[in-house]
């Protein structure tokens, strides 16, 4: 499914398109797509809201799949191996923040499904280093989602440096935040689940969340951490407000509307408020081994591929709990 031009989603941006196979360099790897999970990302990518470096463009950063031919240097996988292919594609390894072991901000930094085609395809390319091996308690359809999903959701959740015990405080409850409960709750932390929507606070129950609410409802304890999912600046004081002294607030999503002029005594007392940028390949081999321990379960809503704009849609009306998962082949 293509975008030669971004549109808004009811208008069916994503084409049907034949493509020339793609041939992998010498260190990459060619992987035949089996599934690939969908993202706020894609949606922002396909109406536009974020400026696009590469058009046409194939979305699609969630991908699994098997590999079905290598290049003439690569050693790390064989034809018939399973791996994921996540949003960070490539990075130039020798700018500074390569160097100081943050190439999620790397200067020269590519993402999958943004500066090359991505996995709403048959077949999709990767540098053999950027690809991860994917565990074996996971089917296709349900790995998908940990490879964005999932991982921002863990660097989020690790950068809000939670003490033990702690309560975690998860804005929105999308594809992100319902794997990040179960890890929370894994670690024995409390966590407490602000969102509108009567199906999404149910799901929440049944996963463990000790709280559910609103965000403008005050939770029955101080949090010592929170996580906002939801692309809304407006919930940023609701959020700081329910934070204990010291707490952190991160960010999770690549956009946000703006955030409102607010009192400076929600930041007092050395409270965080920090933005979450892409992720490392460390967060996400840290991630897959902590989610196939636990094990996380991942809830999915299937789509074909040619239904891509229908699941971008849903996606956008919240018409469904968990992740929306396009099935390829």
């Amino acid at each position: 499914m293509q975008l030669d031009q971004p549109g808004a989603m009811d208008s069916s941006p994503l084409q049907l398109r034949n493509l020339p196979d793609p041939t992998p360099g010498p260190h990459e790897i060619r992987v035949r797509v089996r599934a690939c999970a969908v993202c706020h990302t894609d949606l922002h990518i396909t109406e536009g809201d974020l400026p696009l470096p590469k058009l046409p463009i194939v979305p699609g950063h969630q991908v699994v799949g098997v590999v079905d031919l290598i290049g003439s240097k690569a050693t790390r996988f064989q034809p018939g191996e399973r791996v994921g292919i996540p949003w960070l594609y490539s990075t130039d390894g020798t700018c500074s923040y390569c160097l100081q072991g943050n190439e999620n901000l790397c200067e020269n930094g590519r993402f999958t499904g943004y500066h090359t085609n991505g996995g709403y395809a048959e077949l999709c390319v990767v540098a053999e280093d950027f690809a991860h091996p994917i565990p074996s308690a996971f089917s296709d359809e349900h790995a998908a989602p940990l490879l964005c999903a999932g991982i921002i959701g863990y660097r989020s959740y690790r950068l809000t440096n939670l003490p033990a015990n702690a309560r975690l405080g998860l804005y929105g409850f999308g594809a992100s935040a319902h794997l990040v409960l179960q890890l929370a709750q894994h670690q024995g932390h409390e966590v407490y689940v602000f969102t509108r929507g009567e199906a999404h606070r149910a799901l929440a129950k049944k996963l463990g969340a000790v709280w559910t609410g609103s965000a403008e409802e005050s939770p029955p304890h101080a949090l010592d951490g929170s996580i906002i999912f939801a692309p809304a600046g407006s919930l940023v004081p609701l959020a700081l407000k329910a934070l204990r002294k010291a707490g952190t607030l991160a960010l999770a999503g690549i956009t946000m509307s703006p955030i409102p002029q607010m009192d400076y005594s929600l930041l007092y007392q050395e409270r965080v408020l920090r933005s979450v940028a892409n992720s490392t390949r460390r967060d996400c081999q840290e991630f897959l081994h902590l989610a196939a321990e636990i094990p996380i379960t991942t809830e999915i809503q299937m789509y074909d591929l040619d239904q891509a704009n229908q699941a971008l849609l849903d996606l956008k009306h919240s018409r469904f709990d968990g992740a929306a998962v396009l099935r390829v082949s």
